[in-house]
């Protein structure tokens, strides 16, 4: 095993490898969950581990290529060698690692991602990379926690305890030696030990647990309870604790109680379309007294103030510095920044968000903004957006 240094964050890149022929689930990687594609959601974890200089998709598909790129990816062209079934996945990613290497960059650490694991966070790379350095191992993965009662066969086709003696007093499961399966979704290597040996599990081996929700998605079954995980704040274990804080949620207009269309008649008045539903989910969220409500938008239109009127919200327009405009509104209600749910969509909103203590976004909001925010809601704008986060919030207290 190469001697471990201290790590080079610009030296430190991820691969994804997203081919476009998926059999299980035909299409796999462009398949939405929580309104981001599969290679978005695991491109868009990469994008926010800090310690991850670059990107990189390994795909054959010009369609994945496409949406790679669209969420920030360098792409790498896979080529039809190592692209079929039976084609390992060590062999595109020494390709991909050879093709970056031959852009002059320098690679000393390497972050594998799949695709079908749609819950990774940066939080959940970091970890990873961070158990690796500290073991001064060749690799680490992230791993599930395992108290099952293990068995197999033996020879005469008996079942048999393999963590477990199923001749003696049976054990509480709590007393059972610590057992981890692998979660499928990361693999962290040194790359000089990884193209030494070809191998992901290249030297000695650090496991990193994680708590995100150990779905893999091989089959429909597994989207659909992916997509049903999503609607209830993505997936991830810690934006439910973060919603429990929140006392103040701040929205933008345009993009997210409308879907970003404006109709401009002939004399150049405006009109747009918003959602009953969300706008029912506004009015149990008010109502709840549990939380301050206010539209922060950067435009000046009559039609945001009569929708704030017929919400009976608070709305403040006409800003362009929206941090001093709601640190302002959050002093005057007692109310401080990490009590604050704000939901953005378009690059304007993107200052605000990383000072609030959950941020937000529509599932089709701009790619810089779905990369950023804590939270992607499973709706687009002005279709649900709205109602997903209120239904969210009132669960916590219901």
């Amino acid at each position: 095993m190469s001697q471990p240094s201290v790590p080079n964050a610009s030296t430190t890149h991820c691969v994804i490898l997203a081919r476009g022929g998926s059999k299980g689930v035909p299409g796999k990687n462009l398949r939405l969950v929580g309104g981001l594609s599969l290679v978005a959601r695991s491109v868009r974890a990469a994008r926010t581990a800090p310690s991850v200089a670059q990107v990189h998709v390994s795909t054959d598909d010009a369609a994945i290529a496409a949406e790679a790129r669209r969420f920030g990816a360098e792409v790498v062209d896979r080529p039809a060698m190592l692209s079929g079934d039976t084609a390992s996945s060590e062999s595109g990613w020494l390709h991909a690692l050879e093709m970056i290497e031959e852009q002059g960059k320098t690679v000393e650490r390497l972050v594998f991602l799949q695709c079908t694991s749609p819950f990774t966070t940066g939080a959940d790379i970091e970890a990873c990379l961070a158990v690796m350095e500290e073991k001064g191992a060749a690799c680490a993965l992230s791993v599930i926690e395992d108290h099952s009662f293990l068995w197999t066969l033996d020879e005469a086709g008996f079942g048999r305890g393999t963590n477990h003696d199923e001749s003696q007093p049976r054990k509480r499961r709590q007393d059972l030696p610590p057992a981890f399966r692998e979660s499928g979704a990361i693999y962290c290597v040194r790359a000089a030990d990884f193209v030494r040996t070809g191998q992901r599990f290249c030297g000695p081996v650090a496991l990193c647990p994680v708590d995100h929700p150990p779905v893999e998605i091989d089959t429909p079954d597994d989207l659909a309870l992916c997509s049903q995980i999503a609607v209830s704040h993505g997936g991830r274990p810690d934006i439910g604790n973060r919603l429990d804080r929140v006392a103040a949620v701040v929205m933008d207009f345009d993009g997210v109680h409308t879907d970003n269309l404006v109709l401009t008649d002939d004399t150049g008045r405006e009109a747009v379309m918003t959602s009953r539903g969300d706008g029912m989910g506004l009015e149990l969220l008010r109502k709840a007294g549990h939380w301050r409500l206010m539209i922060l938008s950067k435009e000046r239109n009559p039609v945001v103030e009569r929708r704030a009127a017929k919400l009976n919200i608070e709305v403040y327009q006409s800003i362009d510095d929206k941090v001093a405009a709601l640190e302002g509104w959050l002093t005057g209600q007692g109310l401080d920044w990490a009590q604050t749910l704000y939901v953005g969509n378009d690059v304007n909103d993107a200052a605000v968000m990383a000072r609030a203590g959950l941020s937000a976004c529509p599932a089709d909001a701009h790619p810089e903004i779905l990369a950023r925010a804590d939270w992607v809601l499973p709706q687009p704008g002005g279709r649900g957006a709205l109602r997903a986060m209120c239904d969210a919030l009132l669960a916590r207290v219901s």
